[in-house]
């Protein structure tokens, strides 16, 4: 048994991940951490991890990156695994993450879809098969409400089809501003907001007379939340090191 604390607990997907739970054998909900101490469930919600008297094996973020040092001391104090799945961390906190994953298991992902993940595989592998023949634009689509853009998961991708391309890549967004033609060596990178998208990726690949997509298109939270609940069970045993989406399907 896998006890699991959430991290804004009382947010949407805080909510969706114990809705999770709630369906498996294999883990349990033990405490929430929101500023909103309401209880909507069988656990307590306390407003910091130090009033927590709970001790869980594993403990999940959803809640704001200003949250992160707070989540980071605890972890490092007590030695509890973490599974981080909040967006818009700056690079410094990116940074921050993988030094503390150098003492205890951290599982890190833009994006806790199976799905998702997959997509990344493949973008990674047309990349490398088309080479420099094809331009390469990311469009990512989410609701009206998301704060941060381009999304934390567009990056993702490029990240993973830059490092294909040896990172000679620059990444350019949008093209208002720009009143000139595409260098061969941009990726760009596209973001739309309105109504309640949940989230769709595509990658566009656009050669001489012939374009190739990759789309993923998530039609309910639900996806993130069971996957982040997948990666805490996982990382649970794990030894301090950082870790994401492809441990888990390397381990299926």
């Amino acid at each position: 048994m896998t006890n699991i604390v959430i991290c804004g607990a009382n947010g949407k997907m805080g909510k969706k991940v114990y809705e999770c739970v709630q369906n498996r054998e294999d883990c349990n909900v033990v405490a929430g951490i929101d500023l909103n101490t309401d209880r909507y469930a069988d656990f307590p919600v306390y407003k910091a991890l130090t009033e927590m008297n709970e001790k869980p094996d594993v403990i999940i973020d959803y809640s704001h990156p200003s949250c992160l040092q707070s989540i980071l001391d605890y972890c490092l104090t007590t030695g509890v695994p973490v599974v981080l799945a909040t967006t818009g961390y700056s690079e410094e906190q990116i940074a921050d993450i993988k030094k503390v994953s150098a003492q205890i298991p951290v599982f890190f992902s833009w994006n806790m879809s199976l799905g998702i993940n997959l997509l990344v595989q493949l973008a990674k592998k047309a990349t490398a098969i088309l080479g420099d023949q094809f331009d390469i634009e990311i469009i990512e689509k989410h609701h009206n409400q998301k704060i941060d853009a381009p999304s934390g998961t567009a990056l993702m991708i490029a990240n993973a089809i830059n490092e294909t391309k040896n990172n000679e890549m620059k990444y350019v967004y949008d093209r208002h501003s720009r009143r000139q033609k595409r260098e061969q060596s941009e990726i760009g990178i596209h973001a739309v907001r309105g109504g309640t998208i949940v989230g769709v990726h595509e990658v566009l690949f656009a050669g001489n007379d012939e374009t190739i997509t990759l789309t993923h298109s998530a039609a309910s939270k639900n996806v993130f939340a069971e996957g982040s609940v997948n990666a805490a069970v996982f990382v649970k045993g794990c030894q301090p090191g950082l870790y994401d989406m492809g441990n888990v399907v390397d381990n299926a």
